[in-house]
């Protein structure tokens, strides 16, 4: 959710096969023994041809979402200071936040993959005009923001489809959405590390040169994916006006107390955990261990959100959201360590169990979203989820700075710890969450 993911799709397959895998499944034992040994036994494929070229697109997309952050921070940073940088980047969240509602809309209303080829193609103009201005000599500071407005207008157009189309090119989503959770945690690995050596070595057009073309990789593979022609033609829609739509979205936003419960639930960890967490961490860490300590736990991070997907690929809860909650208590040590002045061993540990719990529950959520939510209001369910997890990290990111008035970063971020502990507490006292079951076909191994 914050970031993770909440969002997008059409009619779940997993659970559309579900149903006619049962009815076949009295025809099939009355065959004999071959069909009762070979039915247990099916597992449906994963790499076929559509989900392959759909991680491809979503990997090299990934790669190029983490590269954006550090070369905005270090080539407009090195032109136009800290002030820059923070405009340059709050205009490009500010434009996702606003739009972002309406990239669900035309999702549900154009299909989800077309307005992921648009976004990826939007972003090569804007990524590539960056380079050219970065090759020539010194961009004007407008032509920076009026970029990244375009650049975080082409993302809400993007989110709100992308995990929308899980189900649709794979028939089990939550190993789906695992195996995307680590090519995810692996790009924000990789692709901030491949910005600054590359901004060292060869200068920022560079990096927004190679940027831009992972946006055009990531929109020739998603252009190659052929839809199943029912799948297709449920993603399309063009009646109903644009306020009708939103509307529906809210109503079956609205119409599910365990989505809005979580919501408001990650609203206040955005304000008071996930927004403040990697300010005061770095401030902190950097204070008392040097710079490359904090580069060195971000590392870690990454690393443990490898090893919950990895676990999420195994691992099928009853109660998804229930075993996610348990899981996210364990998210409390990363904040705690942090504030406690950990030596450099246990703050590690701390950051790969911290983010080995936010990726179990990032696909207990996504999976849970993509098939109890109705394929014809998925992009828009998506995108109010989205929203909401986006508007609470933003407000925290921006009270952090005036929160120190009130006390010091290590007691903030035990605040952070209590607030986790605390949204793990609601998220079992809501019995909307806590009783949740998946919606995964028993029968489906």
């Amino acid at each position: 959710m914050t970031t993770e993911q909440p969002h997008t799709r059409t009619q779940p397959a997993a659970p559309t096969a579900g149903p006619t895998a049962r009815t076949a499944g009295p025809t099939a034992r009355t065959a004999g023994p071959t069909a009762r040994t070979a039915e247990p036994t099916a597992r449906p494929p994963l790499w076929d041809r559509r989900f392959t070229l759909f991680f491809a697109a979503r990997t090299v997309s990934m790669v190029g979402d983490a590269m954006m952050p550090v070369a905005a921070a270090l080539a407009v940073g090195a032109l136009y200071g800290i002030s820059g940088v923070g405009y340059v980047l709050g205009t490009w969240t500010g434009t996702f936040v606003v739009l972002v509602l309406f990239g669900g809309v035309w999702a549900d209303r154009f299909g989800a993959r077309r307005m992921m080829i648009g976004a990826d193609l939007v972003r090569v103009v804007t990524q590539g005009v960056l380079a050219a201005a970065f090759f020539v000599g010194t961009p004007p500071f407008w032509l920076l923001v009026t970029m990244a407005a375009l650049a975080g207008a082409a993302v809400a157009m993007f989110l709100p489809g992308a995990n929308g189309m899980v189900p649709l090119v794979a028939r089990e989503p939550q190993r789906a959405n695992a195996t995307l959770k680590v090519a995810d945690a692996l790009a924000h690995l990789l692709g901030p590390a491949l910005a600054g050596l590359l901004i060292a070595l060869a200068g920022a057009g560079t990096v927004y040169a190679i940027d831009a073309g992972t946006f055009l990789l990531s929109a020739l593979c998603l252009a190659l994916v052929r839809l199943a022609p029912a799948a297709a033609d449920s993603a399309v829609r063009g009646a109903g006006s644009l306020r009708a739509d939103l509307r529906q979205g809210w109503r079956e936003f609205r119409a599910r107390t365990w989505m809005w419960a979580v919501i408001l639930i990650w609203v206040g960890y955005g304000v008071l955990l996930f927004g403040p967490v990697v300010p005061l961490s770095s401030a902190l860490v950097g204070a008392r261990l040097g710079p490359d300590a904090y580069g060195l736990a971000v590392s870690f991070l990454g690393a443990g959100t490898v090893l919950g997907g990895l676990v999420a690929l195994r691992v099928r809860p009853a109660r998804p959201l229930a075993a996610g909650a348990v899981a996210m208590a364990l998210y409390t040590v990363l904040p705690l360590g942090v504030a406690l002045s950990a030596g450099l061993p246990v703050l590690l540990a701390g950051h790969v169990i911290g983010g080995g719990a936010l990726a179990f529950w990032s696909v207990m959520w996504a999976t849970t979203v993509q098939t109890h939510t109705p394929p014809a209001a998925l992009n828009r369910v998506s995108a109010y989820e989205l929203a909401g997890s986006v508007s609470g990290i933003a407000l925290g990111q921006m009270l952090a700075g005036p929160a120190l008035a009130l006390a010091s970063p290590d007691r903030l971020l035990l605040v952070s710890a209590a607030a986790c502990l605390a949204g793990c507490v609601a998220l079992f006292a809501t019995p909307a969450i806590r009783t949740l079951r998946s919606a995964t076909p028993p029968d489906q191994p």
